[in-house]
């Protein structure tokens, strides 16, 4: 663990590494002699202003870091690094949970999405508040009653070791690609409008990220994340606050989307190769947040570190509500984008090269006046990075220990050794991500497989968990089988969509845009999908990706269980259910029962949790004496139900 003169070294150090970005910091690149600039568009830069306010972000965020490593309660075990000791507040968790989710990709690419495709994929609000219920009341009292710190500890409980180690390997790679990848690209959008050099911004947010995830651990990650989501939001309610009064007010924003048709919400082709409609957007993208809430160990492990299930629940319900504000908020920046730029699109005249840059160019050109707004801005996008990674390090942290080391190895980590692993574990994972940073950057096109990855690997992993909660008679061979099928089907969709828009193919026609304001003469451009052929199943929309790894998961795990011999329901722990899955299969007729071979039990046998036909069964493949379930019986019961 690092002294306190370390820390505050470090601390002074990143002050004096950010003030130089003045300095250091590439210039933005200017449109060549033959482009077009939008009427309007300034020259405004970086204040001094601006830079302090980033500064004082990044140093915030460090100083939370410090303060729970080493001034506040010591961190001697793997569960009060990784967990926090299971005593976080509700709002703090909750905002935590918000702030891993809300991406600096997703802070850039929803305000282009409008600007470019309309408002359909909007409609994502509505996955938000279906999937908490989802999560609350099927997956949630699981993981809850086994205390689990990996989430992929059911998995063997349920299953065996190679479910388990299978599925963590598969979330290890997801997020070390993933968080390279959503530090590299809003960094380099950045750089392109804003002139913040493009390795130095993501240098910091990594050194930061690094520093406050392993020395804080958990609690140091969810405070942090709340701090920064206060920062992410005044940022965002800033720009559309400006933005909204210098364009010229709602009415006309709206009128001015309605026109160009951006205001589109019910497309209701039901054609799964239509990019984005209700089916897709609500359907598709309910299974996807479902995958995020209750597949994802990120997620999982802040669950646990709140006292109970109630306090899970309500930090569920903040976290997509405010999901769903900001949404909101940065579909109207993209209203306010396209009535500023309605004359003049800065893609077509030149001035930018992709979509992303759209949101840094409209802060810098229209709002670059305004001391600070620019310098709150790209706070903001930091924040988002920070919480990302910071949650993903912490995440890592736990799934090495606990199904690495202690399941794949069979490593004991001493318990009063377990934060110092964590500690440096996380440093390492974040090495590596930060490595794999100049790795991404040559890898063009295949950005977008990355990002598309979380919804193929969760939709699988959601699979695996459901095969488990859902149907007691999966067995080890059904759910490996399903995982195994389901993963190479997602994955050659998904690499051969990305190699025919690599082509040029198009996956949906963007809405029209005009140079006719321009300061050169140049045509409006009316865009059509490219007549490249290309076979029907890549033309499948991304937001079917998690929907078709969650089917064929079940599917196929159910259809291999029952060739290769169903397990016994009676052998399957009842905590290891669903509880609502659980509820319906007790109160089944008993001829039903007897052909399932599902437990039969009386009236005053189900009171009493004495099952009729089995004994209740203990739990497979742990052995973790700090995972105690609760028993409903009214007399004592030997508590070693666990092995």
């Amino acid at each position: 663990m690092l002294s306190r003169t370390s820390a505050r070294s470090i601390v002074t150090w990143v002050w004096l590494w950010v003030c130089q970005l003045a300095a250091t910091s590439a210039s933005p690149e200017h449109p060549s002699a033959t482009t077009c600039e939008p009427l309007g568009v300034s020259d405004n830069r970086f204040h001094w202003i601006d830079y302090s306010v980033v500064v004082a972000m990044l140093v915030v965020s460090c100083g939370i870091g410090t303060f729970y490593g080493f001034f506040g309660k010591k961190l001697e075990t793997s569960a009060d690094f990784l967990l926090g000791g299971s005593s976080m507040g509700t709002i703090p968790m909750a905002m935590s949970l918000a702030a891993g989710y809300i991406t600096a990709i997703e802070l850039l690419g929803n305000p282009a999405e409008m600007y470019v495709y309309g408002a359909q994929f909007w409609l994502t609000f509505v996955s938000y508040m279906i999937v908490v219920p989802i999560t609350s009341y099927l997956y949630l009292p699981v993981f809850r009653k086994v205390q689990i710190t990996s989430a992929y500890e059911y998995l063997e409980m349920r299953f065996n070791k190679y479910a388990r180690v299978i599925a963590a390997a598969m979330y290890v790679f997801q997020m070390i690609l993933y968080t390279s990848v959503a530090v590299y690209a809003p960094a380099l959008a950045l750089s392109h409008v804003t002139g913040l050099n493009v390795y130095i911004a993501v240098s910091l947010v990594y050194i930061v990220c690094v520093f406050y995830a392993s020395q804080g651990g958990m609690k140091a990650v969810i405070m942090a994340d709340t701090f920064q989501a206060v920062v992410l939001v005044a940022s965002i309610v800033i720009i559309v606050v400006f933005g909204n009064n210098l364009v010229g007010g709602f009415s006309k924003i709206f009128q001015q989307n309605v026109e160009s048709n951006r205001i589109e919400l019910m497309v209701m082709d039901p054609d799964p190769r239509v990019r984005h409609s209700v089916w897709s957007v609500v359907i598709g993208g309910t299974f996807y947040w479902a995958t995020m809430y209750c597949a994802n160990q990120a997620s999982i492990q802040k669950y646990m570190t709140v006292e109970t299930l109630d306090q899970a629940r309500r930090a569920l319900w903040v976290s997509s509500i405010s999901l769903a504000v900001i949404l909101s908020i940065n579909f109207y920046t993209g209203m306010i984008m396209y009535a500023e730029y309605s004359g003049c699109d800065p893609i077509s005249s030149g001035v930018i090269s992709a979509s992303d840059q759209l949101l840094p160019l409209y802060v810098m050109s229209s709002l670059g006046s305004y001391r600070g707004v620019p310098g709150l801005f790209v706070a903001g996008i930091f924040a988002a990075s920070l919480g990302t990674v910071a949650s993903a390090l912490n995440s890592l942290a736990a799934v090495t220990i606990k199904d690495f080391f202690g399941c794949l190895f069979g490593f004991k980590i001493p318990d009063n050794k377990g934060s110092l692993y964590s500690k440096w574990i996380s440093v390492f994972y974040g090495i590596l991500s930060f490595a794999l940073v100049f790795v991404v950057e040559h890898l063009g096109s295949v950005l977008q497989v990355a990002l598309s990855f979380n919804g193929m690997v969760g939709g699988v992993t959601l699979g695996m968990f459901s095969l488990g909660m859902f149907i007691p008679w999966a067995n080890s061979k059904g759910v490996l089988t399903g995982a195994t099928v389901a993963i190479c089907l997602v994955l050659w969709i998904s690499f051969g969509a990305q190699l025919a828009i690599a082509n040029g193919f198009q996956t949906a026609d963007p809405k029209l845009v005009s140079v006719a304001e321009c300061a050169c003469n140049l045509t409006d451009q009316i865009y059509e999908a490219d007549i490249h052929e290309v076979p029907e199943i890549y033309k499948i929309s991304y937001l079917w990706y998690s929907v078709i790894g969650f089917c064929v998961t079940i599917v196929v795990g159910f259809v291999t269980s029952l060739l290769t011999g169903v397990e016994d329901p009676c052998r399957v722990h009842p905590d290891l259910i669903s509880p609502p899955i659980a509820h319906l299969l007790r109160n089944l007729p008993h001829s039903i029962k007897e052909k399932l071979s599902l437990p039969i039990e009386s009236k005053s046998e189900r009171k009493s949790q004495d099952l009729k036909k089995c004994q209740k069964p203990e739990m497979k493949g742990i052995d973790n004496p700090a995972i105690t379930l609760e028993s409903e019986l009214p007399a004592p019961v030997n508590p070693a139900i666990i092995r």
